[in-house]
């Protein structure tokens, strides 16, 4: 494991701390609940006390518990990712606009 201490800080300014790396799980000895990612990793940075780096548009994969830490993994999503979401997005507000339910 990594021995390099690790801060992510989400879109909304809050900070997990004192989080380690195993592979690409980020480990907490604090409970982490996975809804503090929802809406909140359109700009994610992740320091090590070294560097710090900032990521667009990320997402939380997932969230486990495995004994008395929290591994989480996070992953930028790609533009094929971004370009369907805005091309759903376009679609639901013409038939909003049309009056036409999908």
């Amino acid at each position: 494991m990594d021995e390099k201490i690790y801060s992510v800080t989400l879109a909304d300014g809050s900070t997990i701390d004192n989080l380690t790396l195993n592979g690409n799980n980020y480990v907490s000895k604090t409970k982490i609940d996975k809804s503090i990612f929802d809406g909140n990793c359109h700009s994610v940075m992740i320091s090590d006390g070294e560097s710090e780096v900032v990521y667009e548009n990320m997402e939380c994969v997932q969230v486990t518990q495995m004994g008395d830490e929290y591994w989480f993994v996070l992953r930028e999503l790609s533009s094929a990712e971004l370009a369907a979401a805005k091309l759903q997005s376009d679609i639901e507000y013409i038939a909003l606009m049309c009056d036409v339910e999908l």
